[in-house]
């Protein structure tokens, strides 16, 4: 598999360095650590600090969403793996504005040991750090499981909640709160059609047919968890949303926000062509969609395939979720 690069081992750092020349007015790299990527812009005193963060080869995920209305700071780590405690506690005594800092991330042990690590670190400095742990993924665990399960394309439903909530002026708590209600509230299910490389090896994270497709994938190349002939668009949107729904039930009259997310080489025409049935399944429930995100938005190198992510709405988490945004990779009027 072919990539564009100059040496496997430099491509993060090479690629965090052209991130920050491209969008100057929004990041920039902390002067202590080359993988802590921070807002230009000082935290306001009295704001929750926001940091999110997790491997590289997610883009836009996580360092994209830096911004106004979004995420203050992301500790960047190698290409599917945690970053380590120390650039999460730079970015971490970056963005403290003395109301406390979130951490958020999906859940995957790497990262659950490292943040835990950099939050202790933190609070013996006096920074008060609450953690969130996003498990949106139904397939990697039953329902009575639910915190065993691992977090993908949701994570950006679970971070943009919290980001606005902390730009309102919540205090730590109350985006805490949010956080862990998003993150009830949502449900995501993938298929890969095709796998991805690691830049370190450029071998392919698993091998399928012409005529073959994965259902069940996580973001960092590993395969799902059933493997069956590729169908037609519909049948696997119904595939997706059939799961979501056994989930976590919806009925006529429920609001929700629905993501059809590109996992790094699905044309924009196969995520309209999902979400196009998706839309008409969930109509012929009686369920309004309240709000639409259709792209890339949590992505895993160049894998073929795409995510569904179904968000049920209250008052407050269609506001949160309708709330500005302005970073450099994703922005809400």
């Amino acid at each position: 598999m072919k990539k564009l690069m100059n040496a496997a081992n430099d491509v993060v750092d090479e690629m965090i360095e052209g991130y920050v020349s491209a969008y100057p007015g929004y990041v920039k790299i902390h002067d202590k650590n080359k993988r802590s990527v921070i807002s230009s812009k000082p935290v306001r005193q009295g704001k929750v600090g926001v940091v999110i963060g997790g491997g590289s080869g997610h883009e836009p995920a996580f360092m994209g969403l830096i911004g106004k209305g979004f995420v203050d700071g992301v500790p960047v780590g190698n290409v599917f793996a945690s970053p380590p405690p120390d650039p999460i506690l730079e970015v971490t005594r970056s963005v403290n504005g003395g109301a406390g800092v979130i951490y958020m991330y999906g859940n995957y042990a790497g990262d659950c040991m490292n943040f835990d690590m950099a939050a202790e670190l933190a609070d013996m400095e006096g920074i008060h750090v609450e953690t969130v742990l996003v498990t949106d993924d139904v397939a990697s665990a039953s329902k009575e499981q639910a915190h065993r399960r691992r977090g993908i394309a949701g994570t950006f439903l679970v971070f943009k909640s919290a980001g606005a909530a902390a730009d309102k002026g919540l205090p730590l708590d109350e985006v805490v709160r949010v956080a862990r209600k998003a993150n009830d509230h949502i449900r995501t299910m993938g298929v890969a059609l095709s796998p991805c490389a690691v830049p370190q090896t450029l071998k392919p994270s698993f091998v399928l047919g012409e005529d073959e497709m994965e259902i069940g994938l996580g973001i960092h190349g590993e395969p799902g968890v059933e493997r069956g002939r590729l169908k037609t668009a519909d049948e696997v949107a119904d595939e997706l949303l059939g799961k979501i729904v056994r989930d976590m039930p919806l009925a006529g009259g429920d609001r929700v926000a629905v993501m059809i997310n590109g996992l790094g080489s699905t044309p924009y025409m196969d995520l309209f062509v999902v979400f196009r049935r998706v839309a008409r399944q969930l109509g012929e429930l009686g369920v309004t969609i309240h709000r639409s995100f259709v792209g890339e938005f949590v992505t895993s190198l160049e894998m073929g395939g795409c995510s569904v992510s179904v968000m049920k709405l209250d008052d407050e988490l269609a506001e949160l979720v309708d709330y500005p945004a302005d970073t450099p990779m994703y922005v809400q009027m």
